[in-house]
């Protein structure tokens, strides 16, 4: 019996293993979560809920100078303008919706220097507007107006002299105060709400028929007399000499409707003293949301 010969040696195997994947570095993973988290922000900001700080003191007596609040942004529908910086800039808006008379709304002004602004709406398209000798007429009829109260608050940093008129500074055993004459006007349907009305101005208090045109709506400030609004032809629309505002609004620049003061600070604080950043909060301000 013949003898086999023994099986010749298996080759070696010619198949490869994969590397293992080449971990990322910390830096880049740090860059990967900035910009998913930048992306959440714009998002969130854009179509949900964005801040707003009040820089003026045109809506006094409901917003002062150092109010934070919150602006939603689905009331009136999106358009460029609910972007932040108007980008990308597309056109027309998305889920169009109208404000409803006296609304608070956060609004994107015109011209070369816009900027965002807070008023109340006052005239929706087809309105007509007057006022005479101060006092509010809608399509014709006057807007009752309820003298009140008179509105009060402290002199601080965030609304010092320069913000109330002389006469109406009162030395009390708390401080110096501001003291101004108050109304509550009231608009058809019971929406009502409270304004200041420190003298008479004749541009302001006495002016011509304004008729809101279609997809525009005419805004005012509350704080009648220290209000740039509606009342007066923006900056592209003026006469040379005439006094400036906001004239009428386009709807698609309307970005959002107020709806509550998170934070209101007197201006008082240090940021290097964190302390006085509890003594300049105004805490009854806080959770105040709108009409």
């Amino acid at each position: 019996m013949d003898e086999q010969s023994p099986a010749p040696p298996a080759p070696p195997s010619t198949a490869t293993t994969s590397s293992p994947a080449k971990p990322r570095s910390e830096a880049s993973e740090t860059i990967r979560f900035l910009l998913k988290l930048a992306l959440v922000v714009w998002l969130f900001r854009s179509f949900v809920i964005a801040p707003f700080s009040i820089p003026s003191e045109s809506m006094l007596p409901r917003l002062l100078i150092g109010d934070y609040l919150f602006v939603s942004k689905w009331n009136y529908g999106y358009s460029r303008w609910s972007m932040p910086f108007g980008v990308p800039p597309i056109s027309g808006r998305l889920f169009p919706g109208t404000p409803a008379r006296g609304d608070t709304v956060v609004f994107r002004s015109k011209g070369d220097d816009d900027h965002d602004v807070i008023k109340r709406v006052i005239g929706l398209p087809g309105d007509t507007v007057q006022m005479r000798r101060g006092q509010l007429f809608l399509n014709g009829q006057a807007i009752p107006k309820q003298r009140i109260a008179d509105f009060t608050v402290p002199l601080s940093p965030n609304f010092d002299e320069r913000h109330c008129d002389t006469r109406f500074i009162q030395q009390t055993s708390q401080g110096a105060i501001c003291q101004i004459p108050r109304f509550r006007e009231t608009l058809p349907g019971g929406r009502s709400y409270e304004v200041l009305d420190q003298r008479y101005i004749p541009d302001a208090d006495d002016t011509q028929v304004y008729t809101v045109p279609a997809n525009n709506v005419f805004l005012m400030g509350d704080n009648r007399d220290d209000s740039a609004d509606s009342r007066f032809p923006s900056a592209e629309e003026a006469l040379p000499g005439q006094a400036q505002g906001m004239g009428f609004i386009p709807l698609d620049r309307v970005q959002g409707k107020a709806v509550i003061v998170f934070w209101s600070t007197d201006g008082s604080a240090n940021w290097l003293l964190p302390w006085t950043w509890v003594t300049a909060a105004r805490w009854n301000r806080i959770g105040g949301g709108f009409d």
